[in-house]
C-alpha cells in the first residue's frame, strides 16, 4: 500500500489565501481547469466496524468544472474507490494509529472504476451502507520543479459546506515548509477527517447531522 501523510488547514480569508499561493508560485496541476466537484460517499456495516478500525472505504465521483467546453460533450467524470487505514493496521479511533507526530499518516489503496452506481449496489449486497455523503470543489495546486523542496507536495484547496480548507499532502518536511510559506505553523495543522469536522460544526450550530451536502447551504462562489 501506498502511505499517505497529510495535514488540514483552515482558511478563513481566502483571497488572501490565493495570493500567498501565487507569491510561492503555486500554480493549479494537470491540464485544463483544476476545479473539480467532488461527490463523496463513505461506506460502512451496519455496526460501523471499519470507522471502529480507522478505516475508510469511499466512492468518489471528480467532475471538473466545465470551462470553454460544449455543452453536449461536458467535462469528463472520474470515479474512484479508495480504501484507508492506520500503519500496522493498530487504531481504535481516528487519532489512534494515524497521527504520527503533527502529521495524519495512513496507509491507502486507491483504483479508478468504470461505475459508481454498480460498485454502491456491490458493497450494499455485502451488508454495507453508504453511512455519510460529503461533497466539495477541490483545486489542486503544485510548486514548480525549481523548488526541489516540493517534490511530492500536493496543494489542495477544498471548498466545503462546513468552509474553506486547504490539505497539504507529501513528505512531512514539504508539508513544513509550504505550510510556513503560506503563513501558518503546526499549531494550526488539523488531523481530524471532514466527517468529525462536520460533526464538530453541527454541534456548535445546533444542527442535526445528517450529509455534508452543499443542497444544505450556500454554495461557493467561483
Amino acid at each position: 500500500m501506498a502511505r499517505e501523510t497529510e495535514i488540514k488547514l483552515k482558511i478563513s480569508d481566502v483571497p488572501a489565501f490565493r495570493r500567498a499561493l501565487e507569491r510561492i508560485g503555486a500554480r493549479p496541476a494537470g491540464p485544463g481547469t483544476a476545479r473539480v466537484h467532488e461527490e463523496n460517499v463513505i461506506f460502512d456495516t451496519r455496526q460501523s466496524s471499519l470507522a471502529k478500525n480507522g478505516q475508510l472505504l469511499r466512492i468518489r465521483t471528480e467532475i471538473p468544472e466545465a470551462r470553454g467546453e460544449s455543452h453536449s460533450a461536458g467535462p469528463k467524470q472520474r470515479v474512484l474507490l479508495t480504501f484507508k487505514q492506520p500503519i500496522d493496521n493498530l487504531a481504535d479511533s481516528e487519532t489512534v494509529g494515524e497521527a504520527y507526530g503533527p502529521y495524519k499518516v495512513r496507509e491507502e489503496l486507491e483504483l479508478e472504476v468504470a461505475d459508481a452506481g454498480i460498485l454502491s449496489r456491490i458493497f450494499e449486497g455485502l451488508g454495507m451502507k453508504g453511512r455519510f455523503r460529503y461533497e466539495k470543489y477541490r483545486t489542486t495546486f503544485q510548486l514548480p520543479d525549481s523548488k526541489a523542496w516540493a517534490k511530492g507536495l500536493l496543494i489542495e484547496l477544498d471548498e466545503t459546506p462546513i468552509g474553506t480548507f486547504v490539505e497539504l499532502e507529501g513528505p512531512a518536511a514539504a508539508i513544513d515548509r509550504a505550510a510556513e510559506e503560506l503563513g501558518f505553523s503546526k499549531r494550526d495543522y488539523i488531523l481530524q477527517s471532514y466527517l468529525s469536522l462536520y460533526l464538530e460544526e453541527c454541534r456548535r450550530s445546533g444542527e442535526e447531522p445528517r450529509h455534508m451536502l452543499f443542497s444544505h447551504r450556500k454554495n461557493p462562489s467561483k
